[in-house]
C-alpha cells in the first residue's frame, strides 16, 4: 500500500518564527501612570460589652445606628455603605468546675466608600470620637471603570508599536502587519488600596468621649500607580542585511 507523502511547507505556510521574506518581530509594550485616587475606604468597627446578652445587643444596635446616621448625614459624599460582619460572642470564665459566661462582646463592621475627600478628615475624627468605635483607613483607590485604566492600556499598545518600528528600522525594514496582541496584567494598581502610615484610630471607652467635636485630621490622598503591559507580534519586510 502506498504511503501518503510527507507534508511539506509551502510558501504560504505560516511558521511560528516567520520566514526570510516575512520575518516576525515580537516586542513588549509597557506603560505606567501615576494618578490621583478617586475614592477612599474606611472600615468602622462598633463594639459593645456587657454582662447581659440582651443589653449588650441593644447597646450594639444603638451605637451602630448612630454610626450609620452619621455616615448618611454626609449625603452623596458617601458613595457606598456595606456591613462587613456582625459578631456577638460570650466570654467565659477560666476553665474549671464553675465555668460560666462572664460577659458578652459584640461587634459590627461597616465599610464606607468616600468620594468627596474634603469631608474625610472631619468624618474620620467624628467617627473615632464615638464610644467603643475603631477606624481603619483610609485606603485610597481608583474605581474599576476609571479612565486611567483605559489610558494606561492604550499607552502600552503605542509603546509596543513604537518599539517594534525602532527594531524594524534598525534592519532597514518596516512593519507590515500585526499578528498578535496579548494583554497581561493590565491596569493593576501596584499600590492596591493604600493608606498613609497605617492610620488606625480608636474611640474612647464608654463615658470617656469629649463633649466637643475634635479638630479634623489633615489627610493627604496618596497617588495611585497604574500599570499595564502587552506582548505584540508583527511581520515586517525583508531586512537589508
Amino acid at each position: 500500500m502506498d504511503q501518503p507523502p510527507h507534508p511539506t511547507h509551502s510558501a504560504t505556510t505560516h511558521l511560528p518564527y516567520g520566514t526570510p521574506d516575512s520575518p516576525r518581530l515580537a516586542v513588549r509594550g509597557e506603560a505606567r501612570l501615576e494618578v490621583d485616587p478617586e475614592i477612599a475606604r474606611l472600615r468602622i468597627s462598633v463594639t459593645a460589652r456587657g454582662t447581659d446578652r440582651r443589653t449588650t445587643l441593644d447597646d450594639l444596635t444603638t451605637r451602630n445606628q448612630h454610626t450609620l446616621e452619621l455616615l448618611k448625614s454626609y449625603g452623596p459624599a458617601i458613595e457606598k455603605l456595606a456591613t462587613g460582619g456582625f459578631t456577638l460572642t460570650p466570654q467565659l470564665t477560666p476553665k474549671g468546675r464553675n465555668e460560666r459566661i462572664r460577659a458578652y462582646h459584640g461587634t459590627v463592621h461597616t465599610t464606607a466608600v468616600i468620594a468627596d475627600f474634603t469631608i474625610l478628615g472631619e468624618l474620620t475624627t467624628r467617627l473615632a470620637d464615638q464610644d467603643l468605635t475603631s477606624i481603619d483607613g483610609p485606603w485610597w483607590a481608583l474605581r474599576a471603570g476609571s479612565p486611567a485604566h483605559r489610558q494606561v492600556r492604550q499607552k502600552a499598545v503605542k509603546e509596543a508599536v513604537r518599539r517594534a518600528r525602532e527594531y524594524a528600522e534598525a534592519l532597514d525594514a518596516r512593519l507590515v502587519a500585526l499578528i498578535e496582541l496579548a494583554d497581561h496584567q493590565a491596569d493593576t494598581p501596584t499600590t492596591g488600596f493604600s493608606r498613609p502610615g497605617g492610620a488606625r484610630m480608636r474611640g474612647a471607652t464608654a463615658g470617656g468621649a469629649a463633649p466637643d467635636t475634635p479638630p479634623a485630621l489633615d489627610l493627604e490622598p496618596q497617588r495611585q500607580t497604574v500599570y499595564a503591559h502587552v506582548n505584540a507580534r508583527f511581520t515586517m519586510t525583508r531586512p537589508e542585511l
